[in-house]
């Protein structure tokens, strides 16, 4: 399984497999399964051929004729065969027209397998796979039977390779390992764990999902690998899991009338009893001598800051430091102002003017702030006089030291890079105590499998006072009336007294779409090629906030206090245009998706999101999470030209529909690619999930997380199952194993 693929299928073809596949090994080819498999199906009479349908004939060849087009540049066979109840085209082009007019002649007799396609009115087999019967009646019975019944593998494919020269590879592959005996293929899953799971043996296993006689084949073949991975990666978070228990770390009890308890009386309102109970995990985990590993996940708005916070102020009673690692500068400066809002005069130092006895300095750290600021944040931090700190990727410079860093806060950790979390959490004397935090609900089986070496926390219950929120298709294609009374939703809002966001794909400058802003407005600019997320291939380009935001001004909210904000003003201007429109000197702010987590402006309360099915399911529940922050119910409107019934249309659907974000990442989750859970979106590298579904086979990981931790107790350097070791070793490779490592 580990000879490179050269000494099987040949220097050209393995070069190809490698370079575009990132197939290597024997062992990789045969677990580059099939994606799905076609059926030959029954044999079928020419007159009753299906159109769009595989289908198998037997006939035999009335005519063949081979012509030229293009000017004589392109060659065309045309074979027509029958059975006596009707004819059928067969065409070949270009080289294939060649090779195969000496064999497809008059006369002949044969089977011929394809899709029934039709072209000027006749129809006809394109490059059909074939078989020449020239045998006895009994040996032409068995070839029908073998060619009309197989199950044909379809594999993932390139341009450079297509699916049928990696299944003659695969073939070769198979052919060596059973001429051998299969020496030296390894047995991943411990015997008795096969047995009392009915799971075929690995070889038997990569034969039948390769070589399947029937559909039951398949799907015991399937059954056997899915435990494979899942096993494998749940023995990898296993022992992540065994080897984070043994690292010491300093406890930290929040010490009695300290700084907590000071924030905690002096807060306006009671905390949920969610927020409580997930407090009380995290303070559970933070006084012991180990390093906490939770994530703490919930609603938009259901309060994760504040527990991240008490947590935070809890290691500071204890003489530590905690930072806190947002993913842009917006949200940085958003929690930055939160935070020091919500501490008050605890947000200063003892003894500093205005400041608590019990206080501590909570600094900013981000990459534009001036040279002055910067230096003073910088000592604050290595003396200790800052017990908070909250930053961008600023804080993981080599520059920024800490007196004693005792908790790391990641906020959207999914935008942040392994080494980017690593980096932070190295700068403590000892292992810090880790918090990452998602607004992103997580399906728990994916929580299982995506991040199953730390401890899950839920939070599902929305703070009082927090308003509902209705959210609304409007589709601007069909019933352009209905945008229009968008606008003026919007603007009765404002005059209402309360704000507005609108919320654009891009940008839209010259930098951004090589298309000057001339070039028309609101999206007003002629089509061009660009593939939309069903598939389509002629759509507008995206709306842009700088367009919009024109049209708007000019327009249909005339007379109102339009700004914009984007990813690529300067960072004191967006901070300004932060700062107004949260004091209500704005009033509709039309951005990019930089206003998607962090941003609480109590007084906003509708969203308009244009082109709303260029976003995912989960980004645009994000998104609408910043309405309805306060007193006065929300309303977000999702507007799109997608027709009615396509699948855009139906995510759009599924977002108004309901505003569980637990629900809604599972339709979003089954829309992606299952290489998004555990691919480059994760580590980097490619997935090591092909055939494990997260959603669909939750049995199998729960299962394999159990039968994982018992063997992980009982043998945690797996020196009794050295093939389980190698299966990491392959499955989990080196950059799989160092994310796991740190993450």
């Amino acid at each position: 399984m580990d000879d490179p693929l050269r000494k099987i299928v040949g220097d050209r073809t393995a070069k190809v497999l490698a370079d575009h596949l990132g197939l290597h090994t024997a062992g990789d080819l045969l677990h580059h399964y099939p994606r799905r498999y076609a059926e030959r199906g029954e044999l079928t009479r020419l007159a009753d051929l299906p159109v769009d349908e595989y289908v198998t004939v037997v006939a035999q060849i009335a005519k063949a004729d081979k012509r030229t087009y293009g000017r004589g540049s392109g060659v065309r066979l045309e074979v027509v065969v029958t059975d006596g109840s009707g004819s059928l085209t067969l065409v070949f082009f270009s080289k294939a027209a060649h090779a195969h007019a000496h064999r497809l002649i008059p006369g002949r007799r044969g089977m011929f397998s394809g899709k029934v396609s039709v072209f000027n009115r006749t129809r006809q087999l394109a490059h059909p796979d074939y078989q020449l019967l020239d045998g006895d009646e009994g040996a032409e019975k068995d070839a029908l039977d073998a060619f009309a019944n197989r199950l044909i593998p379809l594999y993932p494919a390139c341009k450079q390779i297509t699916s049928w020269r990696i299944g003659q590879a695969v073939d070769t592959a198979l052919n060596s390992l059973t001429a051998i005996g299969w020496a030296g293929v390894g047995e991943p899953l411990p015997a008795a764990l096969r047995e009392a799971r009915g799971l075929a043996p690995l070889p038997e296993a990569l034969e039948r999902i390769h070589r399947p006689r029937t559909k039951a084949d398949i799907e015991a073949a399937r059954d056997r690998l899915k435990w494979d991975e899942a096993f494998v990666l749940q023995v990898a978070l296993a022992r992540r899991r065994a080897a984070d228990s043994a690292l010491p770390a300093v406890p930290r009890r929040p010490r009695e009338d300290g700084l907590l308890t000071a924030f905690d009386a002096k807060l306006p309102f009671t905390l949920t009893e969610g927020q409580r109970k997930v407090s009380a995990e995290i303070f559970d985990d933070l006084a012991v001598a180990h390093p906490m590993h939770r994530l703490l996940q919930g609603e938009v708005g259901s309060g994760k800051t504040m527990v991240a916070l008490r947590a935070m102020l809890g290691v500071v009673d204890t003489g530590g430091q905690a930072a806190m690692l947002a993913p842009t500068e917006v949200l940085a400066q958003q929690h930055h102002r939160s935070i020091t809002e919500m501490m008050g005069e605890l947000a200063e130092s003892a003894g500093m003017l205005g400041g608590s006895e019990l206080g501590t300095k909570v600094v900013l750290l981000t990459g534009s702030m001036g040279t002055a600021a910067r230096r003073q944040a910088l000592l604050d931090l290595v003396t200790g006089e800052a017990g908070i700190v909250i930053g961008t990727h600023a804080l993981i410079e080599d520059k920024v030291k800490f007196h004693d860093l005792g908790l790391v806060v990641v906020d959207e950790q999914h935008r942040f890079g392994v080494e980017q979390r690593d980096a932070l959490r190295a700068k403590a004397a000892q292992p810090p105590h880790l918090l990452v935090m998602t607004a992103t609900p997580i399906p728990r089986t994916v929580a299982m499998t995506v991040f199953g070496d730390l401890e899950t926390s839920v939070l599902d219950q929305l703070p009082a006072g927090r308003s509902p929120i209705a959210t609304h298709v409007v589709p601007a294609a069909e019933k352009p009336h209905f945008l229009s009374r968008a606008w003026e939703r919007v603007r009765e809002e404002v005059e209402g007294g309360h704000q507005a966001y609108v919320v654009c794909p891009r940008i839209g400058d010259d930098e951004e779409d090589g298309a000057g802003k001339g070039a028309g407005k609101g999206g007003s600019r002629a089509k061009k090629k660009a593939e939309g997320p069903d598939g389509d291939d002629e759509r507008r380009p995206p709306l842009a906030v700088l367009d919009v935001a024109e049209q708007i001004a000019a327009g249909a909210l005339r007379g109102l206090r339009v700004e914009v904000l984007h990813g690529r003003m300067q960072p004191d201007a967006k901070d300004d245009v932060m700062r107004r429109f949260t004091a209500g000197e704005v009033d509709v702010l039309v951005a990019t998706t930089v206003i998607e987590v962090g941003v609480n402006v109590p007084n906003a309360t509708v969203m308009v999101i244009m082109d709303a099915d260029r976003f995912g399911v989960s980004q645009l529940h994000q998104l609408r999470g910043r309405v309805g922050r306060g007193s006065a119910p929300g309303l977000c409107l999702l507007v799109s030209e997608a027709p009615e019934a396509t699948p855009a249309r139906i995510r759009l659907d599924a977002v108004a529909g309901t505003l569980d974000g637990f629900a809604l990442s599972e339709i979003d989750l089954q829309q992606r690619r299952e290489g998004d859970v555990l691919g480059q979106a994760q580590s980097g590298s490619r997935s090591s999930l092909r055939v494990l579904a997260v959603m669909d086979d939750r049995d199998v990981i729960e299962a394999a997380r159990e039968e994982a931790t018992a063997l992980v107790t009982a043998d945690p350097e797996l020196t009794a199952n050295p093939d389980l070791r190698s299966a990491l070793d392959s499955l989990l490779d080196a950059d799989r194993e160092e994310y796991l490592d740190k993450g």
